[in-house]
This record gives structure tokens, sequence and C-alpha cells, in this order.
């Protein structure tokens, strides 16, 4: 699983791996609905980042991440996150198969009209 490691009072370092990105895919499928905003940005939004250079924070989209690492990165001012470039095009093969899933469980519930 991921390390996190705590630098100093502000500063963590965050090292991931292709199994970090696994498991990331496999929460996401057993919670699509709770991670759907999620898997629909990191797939719509990955593409401009050129994949390996996401990230999860430019569009509000790291739930997912934070409930991976067990911390809230946030709570630093400066993070960095290592990882090879296999976590990310996996993250990203693994959000595009959620995705149609995701979308719709983002769609607005239609109620009926009274007529």
């Amino acid at each position: 699983m991921a390390k996190v490691t705590v630098l100093d009072e502000k500063t963590i370092r965050i090292v991931v791996d292709l199994d970090d990105a696994i498991a990331m895919i496999r929460e996401a499928e057993q919670h699509v609905e709770l991670y759907a905003k999620d898997i629909t940005t990191i797939y719509e939004k990955m593409p401009e980042f050129q994949f390996v250079y996401f990230c999860f924070y430019a569009y509000d989209s790291a739930a997912l991440f934070e409930h991976m690492l067990g911390i809230d990165p946030k709570q630093y001012l400066s993070f960095s996150l290592d990882a090879p470039d296999a976590f990310f095009y996996a993250l990203y093969g693994g959000m595009a198969a959620l995705y149609e899933s995701a979308k719709a469980a983002l769609r607005p519930v239609v109620m009926d009209q009274p007529q």
C-alpha cells in the first residue's frame, strides 16, 4: 500500500506503485456511486495532464485518493507524490472501465411531474 512519510509538521512524501492503482480501482468499482465524481473527473481530465502529471486536487477529485491513503494531505502545506508511470496508466484504464457507470450515477434523478 501507499507509503506516507511525514517529513516535518508541514510536509509529507507519498510513494505509490502499481498495486496502489489496482487497489484504488477496486475500491472505486465497489463504490461507484460514492466515487462517481472522482471516476469521471480522473477519466476526463487525466489526458490533459499527459496522464503522469495528473493532480487529484486540480479538480477536487481526491476523495478516492485520500481514502486509500488513510490521511488527508491537505492537512500539510506541501506534499510530493512519487509514482511510476504505470500507476497513472493503470488508474486511467480502471477509471475508463468504470466511466459509464459513474456517469450514470451522477445523472440527476428525474421525478415524475404532476400533470
